[in-house]
């Protein structure tokens, strides 16, 4: 190669990417036209053998004549040597090629395009009303479809919805003991009592339990009829007095209801509810062992029920421990359906708890809430066939002296 070959390739490599000033009088050329800036390099050797060569002449007033600047003059100077030697020709010709294949630069308009429109922007200034207004968003395209515009409604303070339930809590002040005993209880059930009310109701006939359990329930009519006289409810103590008579005669000895059918009704009573009718109405929870729930004013009440007790008045202990036992299977078995309320309870304590609270203020003050319309309690906790353990059904208490004899 001759020494002038690389300035020459140093012209050609400006002249690709520099838009010759003889184009200005070509066709035009639309924006964004990566063509235009491509040099057709034929043309201008064309234009540079035409030129004398001597010196060069001052541009004519022809505007069909091209106008040649130093950059495309030095790229006729080169296509002329490359003429003259074809080592040169074969790399110009090379540098040409690999030039026009080249993808061709990205017009300015295609630039401003790929910029983020919302780069750099400052975000639209939020109402004053959106400021202020407490919902979500999505609440307010909800009002805004739907027309519920803000402070229309408010369903937490609805005049129309009904007062919310004033359900007092438990008084229990010995909860970390109750709490313990409760376990303990409930470790006694799964152990014994439960299985064993499982098994009464799968091989004893229904028939039959229902005969028992009008047996019990009959055995605690002259309890209910002295605590309903206590209470100053004559009318309640006659009923009670007249099933007992009826159940033990025509329904022998209490097997069978005759009473119910004959519309006398079936009021349990005892000496706890008398005492919250006279006057103790509160009274701290307090869960004795193997015998459950329980308020201290109910524990002197079953003291006090025991003596009216005609089981408890059986002589030999083999039929009347006998008759306490299958007393207490009795009750398991009735209390079984309640077992689905109590399984999944987050705090199972809480609910035997405060349901057994609820359901004995209905029992001491359930006359009034009746007689002013109001009702307390749902009707399962109502319902006196789901009975508490009876002060008859334990074995021993304090007023039996020396005990089982």
């Amino acid at each position: 190669m001759r020494p002038h070959a690389l300035p020459l390739a140093l012209a050609l490599a400006l002249a690709a990417h520099t838009v010759p000033a003889a184009a200005q009088d070509a066709a035009p050329v639309l924006p964004g036209d990566p063509s235009a800036l491509i040099v057709d390099t034929a043309a201008l050797a064309a234009a540079a053998q035409a030129e004398p060569a001597a010196a060069p002449q001052a541009p004519t007033a022809d505007p069909g004549a091209a106008v040649l600047t130093d950059p495309a003059r030095a790229l006729a100077e080169a296509d002329a040597d490359a003429a003259a030697d074809p080592t040169q020709a074969d790399a110009l010709a090379g540098a040409v090629a690999a030039d026009a294949d080249a993808p061709p630069p990205l017009s300015l308009d295609y630039a401003v395009a790929q910029v983020d429109p919302t780069a750099g922007a400052t975000p639209p200034a939020e109402p004053a009303a959106a400021a202020d207004d407490p919902r979500t968003q999505a609440e307010r395209d909800f009002d805004a479809l739907y027309g519920n515009p803000q402070g229309e409604y408010n369903p937490v303070a609805d005049p129309t919805l009904p007062a919310p339930a004033n359900v007092p809590g438990g008084y229990d002040p010995w909860e970390k003991y109750n709490r313990k005993m409760h376990r303990f209880n409930n470790a006694v059930d799964r152990g014994v009592a439960k299985p064993l009310a499982r098994a009464y109701t799968k091989v004893v006939p229904r028939p039959v339990r229902l005969g028992v359990s009008n047996f019990f329930n009959n055995l605690g009519q002259p309890v209910s009829m002295v605590n309903a006289l206590l209470q100053g409810k004559p009318k309640q103590a006659a009923q009670s007095l007249g099933r007992f008579a009826l159940n033990t005669t025509l329904g022998i000895g209490g097997l069978f209801d005759p009473a119910t059918a004959a519309k006398l009704p079936n009021r349990s009573e005892d000496f706890g509810q008398t005492l919250g009718v006279w006057g103790w109405k509160r009274s701290r929870y307090f869960e004795l062992p193997f015998f459950g729930p329980r308020t201290v004013r109910d524990a002197f009440g079953a003291v006090g029920d025991a003596p009216l007790s005609p089981l408890r008045r059986i002589e030999r202990d083999r039929i009347r421990i006998g008759l306490q036992g299958l007393q207490l299977v009795d009750i398991r078995a009735q209390l079984l359906p309640l077992d689905n309320l109590r399984e999944g309870a987050e705090d199972e304590y809480a609910l035997v708890r405060d349901s057994w609270m609820q359901r004995r203020d209905y029992q001491i003050f359930g006359d009034r809430l009746e007689k002013n319309g109001e009702t307390a309690l749902p009707d399962y906790l109502q319902d006196d066939s789901n009975p508490s353990v009876p002060a008859n059904a334990m074995p021993v208490m304090p007023t039996d002296g020396a005990g089982v004899r």
